[in-house]
């Protein structure tokens, strides 16, 4: 043997690269956390007495997923609260049965934990109540004592009870703040559920999370990631958020002892309430952040809301019943102010990762993004202490894009970053999204095929906690067009379904290109770390609807198991 042997061979089993080619391969070695060689001719020439060697027993062997729009530390810290996010095979229940459930949990919970003087938690879902806005007197019946705040499950609202309305002095004389909306009934009072912004009326009043809730929260996340085949993410908010504080010290501390074994990218907060006078506090945070397996140079602008509560910024008015007047959602940031956030931060080097779900707000977007290129869809060399030029701006969510905008995408080089798990007919589509948009519009939501056919850059990631963070159920919702487990209802939208190839290189590819990292990993190729997933099966062997069904076996990070299966 003339070099020195491996540290790692995976051998006897697919491997696939993820590479632009979509190849593939039979083995992989791995010497001090890098690739050394591909193919089972050159990886056994590289097996000594101290080689760890991995029979794949015919599995697949894939890059470490990397999810490209996450919250791990909302999600860590919400399993340690009132947790009421449905787990696995619970997506059926019908809204009723939701319901109760919901309220089960929340009394269990406030029984459990006599001595807390809030219930704080969240992740209930809209399509489980009448009109997606469920009321203060059910939290009443079972937390009559203690003020609760849960928050929804996409983060754009809250439900809270009488106590809480209380505390904060919130009743029918309290007029909506602006970018929020109190539900309200026909006297004015208020319901219980707070849209968006009107949700820090109360939370102002929450009970401060220590630095040690917020070290173990991000430390359940990655566990939880880990355990999904996630070798890293951008986390798509670190700053001060509703009930939750900026998490940025906490990112920073582990990754210097190094315990962060991911690799993350932090979209920094804009906060749309002070303007572009916070761009010097952005660049000097930028300039702490990067640290271990951490760096800080994203920069979050959340353009809209969501169709549910009438806050996505739509071109045309929603459909609604009942109602007065039109409603179009809420734009933000008004163009001119996000046109000059856009142009400074670009000008600065940062990545702007926008919040667009709405055909309105995807296009101000678009429209910022030209702006500060000056009309041209190529960028001018930097002017500012960044590196402009390849900045890879991306949109978020993307349930409405006009036809108009999908080939704007590829000419301004941005990349579609979408939640493929949201693009299926479930509960929440069928109750609330279809009837407040309209079946015309409603036929263009989640168009990936067409943006990928377009030539987009396609990137993918979970918003977890907002929805499942297994990116096996985001590529099944991607290939199938269905929740995972419905194998009878009928595929919403097919023909804006991807290829399981093109599905799974946005998870691992998409995702460490668009933090920067495409040099590093995502793909499998000699000199490029060992960040890679092992699953219990051969996806391109197995029947679509059954992509849901395969597990995670291993885990590993620069050729280091961070997660192994028990029942393998």
């Amino acid at each position: 043997m003339n070099e020195k042997p491996a540290d790692l061979v995976l051998i006897g089993g697919p491997v696939f690269t993820a590479d632009a080619a979509r190849s593939w391969t039979d083995a992989v070695a791995v010497r001090q956390g890098r690739i050394v060689a591909l193919g089972a001719p050159a990886v056994r020439e590289l097996i000594g007495r101290t080689t760890e060697v991995v029979d794949l027993a015919g599995t697949l062997t894939i890059p470490g997923f990397v999810d490209a729009h996450a919250h791990p530390v909302f999600g860590g810290l919400g399993r340690a609260r009132c947790d009421l996010i449905a787990g696995e095979g619970e997506q059926a229940a019908s809204a009723a049965a939701g319901a109760a459930r919901t309220l089960a949990r929340i009394a269990a919970y406030a029984a459990v934990h006599p001595g807390r003087p809030w219930i704080v938690g969240g992740g209930w879902a809209m399509d489980h109540f009448p009109g997606g806005t469920p009321r203060r007197e059910d939290l009443d019946r079972v937390v009559p004592d203690r003020p609760v705040f849960l928050l929804n499950r996409d983060g754009h609202g809250a439900w809270v009870n009488s106590r809480a309305l209380e505390l904060a002095g919130v009743d029918r004389h309290t007029p909506d703040p602006p970018d929020g909306r109190i539900e309200r009934d026909p006297d004015g009072t208020p319901t219980g559920t707070l849209h968006e912004n009107a949700a820090e009326l109360v939370s102002r009043l929450l009970p401060a999370v220590s630095p040690e809730e917020y070290a173990q929260a991000l430390m359940e996340g990655q566990r939880h990631l880990h355990s999904l085949g996630v070798t890293g993410w951008q986390d798509a908010l670190v700053g001060d958020y509703l009930s939750y504080p900026d998490a940025l010290e906490t990112y920073l501390a582990a990754a210097a002892d190094g315990r962060l074994t991911a690799r993350v990218v932090g979209a920094l907060w804009w906060d749309r309430d002070a303007g572009v006078e916070q761009l010097d506090d952005l660049v000097r945070r930028r300039a702490m952040s990067t640290v271990g397996r951490f760096a800080a140079t994203s920069v979050k602008i959340m353009q809209d809301g969501v169709c549910e509560n009438f806050t996505a910024a739509l071109l045309e008015p929603y459909r609604w019943p009942g109602g007065e007047g039109e409603r179009r959602g809420h734009s933000y940031l008004d163009p001119g102010a996000l046109g000059e956030a856009v142009r400074l931060l670009d000008t600065e080097g940062f990545q702007i990762h926008f919040h667009t779900i709405g055909d309105r707000a995807v296009r101000e977007a678009l429209d910022a993004i030209e702006g500060a290129r000056g009309g041209t869809a190529d960028p001018e060399p930097s002017r500012g202490r960044g590196h402009r030029g390849d900045n890879r701006h991306h949109l978020a969510h993307l349930q409405l894009v006009h036809p108009d905008d999908v080939p704007r995408l590829r000419r301004l080089r941005v990349a579609a970053n979408m939640q493929a798990l949201w693009a299926v007919r479930d509960e929440q589509m069928a109750e609330l999204t279809i009837p407040f948009l309209g079946e015309e519009r409603s036929r263009r939501q989640y168009a990936f095929g067409a943006l990928r056919e377009a030539g987009v850059t396609m990137v993918a990631g979970s918003d977890w906690p907002v929805s499942s963070a297994n990116p096996l159920w985001g590529i099944h919702g991607a290939v199938n067009r269905l929740i995972p487990g419905d194998h009878e209802s009928e595929p919403f939208l097919p023909e804006q379904r991807l290829a399981l190839a093109d599905a799974l290189s946005a998870y691992t590819a998409g995702g460490a290109w668009i933090n920067h990292l495409d040099h590093l990993t995502g793909t499998i190729a000699v000199g490029k770390y060992a960040d890679l997933t092992v699953l219990d099966r051969d996806l391109f062997e197995e029947p679509a609807h059954e992509i849901a069904d395969a597990r995670v076996d291993l885990t590993f990070v620069e050729g280091v198991l961070v997660h192994e299966r028990t029942c393998r």
